[in-house]
Order: structure tokens, then sequence, then C-alpha cells
């Protein structure tokens, strides 16, 4: 799957990839070794098997709404913008997908805000990965 190419909305086609988290598509769309850094994590979440788990987690019910108000691609980055809500809250952020020069995903940068709904997010996702991701990942609460 392109995530290059026009959509009909902006962030259709990472909506579309990130709903098939856990699959071999989802997984092909990768390079090797990919890294997720994003506020609601401690650290760094390294790895396709870790990536899929992080986005089954967070897209199996912990946003009420999510919608991507923009997209931007320069050369090997597509920049996203989005808001909603989650935990019946306000909520936006950005996520950032940089490529390799064969279009595959190296690294994704995903920002929530406000403060709160990322110490919510953590909490929630702590308890939701227990025994999947490194607990060092998230942060005490």
């Amino acid at each position: 799957m392109s995530l290059r190419t026009a959509s009909q909305s902006p962030g259709a086609d990472w909506q579309a990839l990130v709903r098939k988290s856990g699959t071999k598509e989802f997984a092909s769309a990768f390079a090797p070794s990919p890294v997720l850094d994003t506020s609601v994590l401690c650290g760094p979440c390294q790895g396709v098997d870790a990536i899929a788990a992080f986005f089954v987690a967070t897209t199996s019910g912990m946003y009420d709404s999510l919608t991507f108000t923009s997209a931007t691609v320069d050369g090997t980055k597509t920049y996203l913008e989005w808001e909603g809500k989650a935990f019946g809250r306000d909520v936006g952020g950005a996520t950032t997908l940089m490529r390799n020069d064969a279009g595959l995903i190296e690294s994704i940068r995903l920002y929530h805000r406000p403060l709160q709904i990322v110490q919510l997010f953590s909490a929630e996702l702590a308890m939701r990965l227990k025994g999947k991701l490194d607990p060092s990942l998230f942060s005490a609460q």
C-alpha cells in the first residue's frame, strides 16, 4: 500500500494501513527495524510487531472519534494533523511518517495533546499492552 498517493481525505491511506495492524500487509509497509516515537510512551517502540500491538491497542476503543484535518507530503516525510475525542475529552495531535528511498516506513512520530490525554493514554496503554511491550515504556501512574 502506497501512502504517497493522494487520497480522498487527509490521512485515509494511513488509517487504512493502521486498520490492518498485525497483518502481512501492515508489516510489508515497513522497513526493517522501524521505530515509533510517541508522547504517550516513555521511550521508542521498536519493531513492526511492537508497533502493530500499539496500534491494535489504540484503535480498539480508545478514541471516541478521530479525524485527520490535513496532510502534507515533503519528499520522504508525510505530516498528518488530527483531532477528535478520547475518554470523552478533546484530543489532537500530529503524526509524522518517515520513509526510506523504497517508500517503506522507517519511523513514526505520534504526538498527542493536551497533557491530561497523554497521561490517560499512557495509563490505559500500560494496561492494554501488559506483557506485550516492555513495561518501562509506560509512565508510573
